[in-house]
């Protein structure tokens, strides 16, 4: 189980950082890279949230403790 929980927060936690990234640049916070078709979109804004949202929700699952309330 350690190896689950270690790939939850491992991938929850890059997409926590790829949705941020992607919310940044839909909101036109984040001008890089200058070639990027995301740069003022606010579709990549509401993507960007929902990705950093499911990336949250992996990272606190894989940080429980698991033990069932014992």
């Amino acid at each position: 189980m350690a190896i689950a929980r270690a790939v939850l927060l491992v991938v929850g936690t890059l997409m926590v950082l790829m949705g941020l990234l992607w919310t940044g640049q839909g909101l036109g916070l984040i001008m890089w890279p200058g070639s990027s078709f995301m740069l003022g979109d606010p579709q990549w804004a509401l993507y960007g949230s929902v990705t950093a949202a499911v990336g949250g929700l992996l990272v606190w699952l894989g940080a429980r403790d698991g033990s069932g309330g014992e």
